[in-house]
């Protein structure tokens, strides 16, 4: 039974940091031998196939991402639209699903692993495959915002839902609770504006709360990237909720990549400077901050009096990062500061030598690249389950510091920013002394010898008793 190779199709939704996921995961399932078929919009190749280690294996199905109206021309991923018009692109993700039919029917897989497509489970169960919702944000965060079909009031969601473990730090201020509410009820009047038929397709009918209550409901299983030692009261409570069996993958740490002509350039850059003292800051390819935010933010950076590095999108009302920036703060950081807005290999920053601290937005994937790598944590949660991972990773784990918000709108100073940052940085701040204790307990754990290869062993043995 355990020596029985196994074929998996995994079909992420358009967002890099799920297809990163799913392929993350592919490289673990590969390295013992199962054959994995990774379905992705065309364009995403060249930004996937690097974190390929298994190409024998691993095959890129590419799918066409259908155009629907309102959507920007060509637009493929998340990355390509406002986050308030990404109802659009899942139902672009809907009209794909005689594709995903008819690849099932081909390759015959024995699992189908997903997250948005939430018809899959129902395609699945045609040709007697076994559905599994991978899913990319963690136990806690949806454990926490999945509150049913209706969206809940600012003032519940500020609150954690009954039942939710009762040791934990998890909670909302009243300007996430207003912009998740809002996230509940997207696509929630734009029923019918998609071109699929068919019970199993949804065109733009379900609102986003739907579509992932559904997608958790319908699967054989529910699969996350964590541990039960970090996350396991939460795991518990998502399978009470869903009554649906969760399976843990572990860590499902990356690969290491190699260093492209680029990386080289900046890590040259880095080599300037003494080991640990260089900010690197991120917030990922999706986040675009408001114009006094940004400013903000950079500002922060350089009051600290650290060499930085951030890797940022331009601001809303900005064209380009340079007319963006402060007055006179090109000049003033010149050698030692730089904001770029180009893509960066953050996995290679995060490991060098250099890079003391880490500003990050806290989504999954960041927060996973540098809880093993020895950078101090600064978070700065901008959207949706990012919100939930930093009370999660500073307050259950205590290893990191938030950033001061404005508990009305959620601005931050560069005050607040510049504090932060030397908390963690400053080897005479007691509280910065304990979140570097935990942050390093935390990172012999994960690193620790078998724990990925029990976890991954442990899922392929669950999986095998579904079939």
């Amino acid at each position: 039974m355990e020596d029985k190779k196994l074929t998996f199709i995994m079909y992420p939704w358009y967002a890099m940091g799920h297809l990163t996921s799913f392929l993350h995961l592919s490289n673990k399932l590969a390295h013992r031998g199962h054959k994995i078929f990774v379905v992705h919009p065309t364009n995403t190749l060249s930004k996937l196939e690097k974190f390929n280690r298994y190409p024998e294996l691993i095959n890129f199905k590419s799918v066409t991402v259908p155009h629907v109206d309102g959507l920007p021309l060509g637009a493929e991923t998340t990355s390509d639209v406002p986050i308030f018009n990404q109802n659009l692109l899942c139902q672009a993700l809907d009209i794909t699903l005689p594709k995903i039919e008819s690849l099932i029917q081909e390759i015959k897989p024995h699992f189908i692993f997903y997250d948005f497509a939430y018809w899959v489970p129902s395609i699945a169960r045609k040709y007697k495959v076994k559905s599994v919702h991978y899913c990319s944000i963690t136990p806690s965060s949806v454990g926490y915002l999945m509150r049913g079909e209706n969206p809940s009031s600012e003032a519940e969601m500020m609150e954690p839902p009954p039942g939710f473990p009762v040791d934990s730090s998890i909670k909302l201020h009243k300007h996430e609770a207003r912009l998740i509410v809002a996230l509940h009820s997207m696509g929630k009047n734009s029923s019918n504006s998609g071109s699929g038929s068919g019970s199993g397709s949804c065109s733009g009918s379900v609102s986003f709360t739907q579509r992932l209550l559904l997608a958790f409901q319908d699967g054989d299983a529910i699969a996350f990237k964590t541990t039960r030692e970090i996350e396991g009261p939460y795991c518990e409570f998502v399978e009470r909720k869903f009554k649906k069996p969760v399976v843990l993958a572990g860590p499902v740490l990356p690969e290491p990549i190699e260093t492209s002509n680029t990386e080289e350039k900046w890590s040259k850059w880095l080599e300037k400077f003494q080991e640990k003292t260089v900010i690197l800051c991120a917030f990922g390819s999706e986040c675009n901050l408001k114009k006094d935010q940004f400013q903000e933010l950079v500002l922060g950076l350089e009051l600290t009096g650290y060499p930085f590095f951030a890797a940022l999108k331009p601001p809303i009302e900005a064209e380009t990062i340079e007319e963006a920036l402060p007055e006179g703060f090109k000049e003033r950081t010149q050698g030692k500061g730089i904001v770029h807005s180009g893509w960066a290999e953050q996995q290679l920053m995060l490991s060098h030598p250099s890079v003391g601290c880490f500003v990050t937005h806290c989504g999954g994937n960041s927060l996973s690249e540098a809880m093993i790598n020895e950078c101090q944590l600064v978070l700065v949660p901008n959207f949706g389950d990012q919100f939930i991972n930093s009370r999660l990773f500073g307050g259950d784990l205590k290893v990191g510091v938030e950033v001061e918000r404005n508990e009305e709108n959620g601005s931050f100073t560069k005050d607040g920013v510049s504090k932060a940052i030397k908390m963690v940085m400053n080897d005479e701040s007691e509280e910065g002394f304990k979140i570097r204790a935990n942050r390093a307990k935390w990172r012999e754990f994960l690193l620790g010898k078998g724990l990925e290869d029990s976890y991954i062993d442990a899922l392929l043995q669950k999986l095998q008793c579904l079939l």
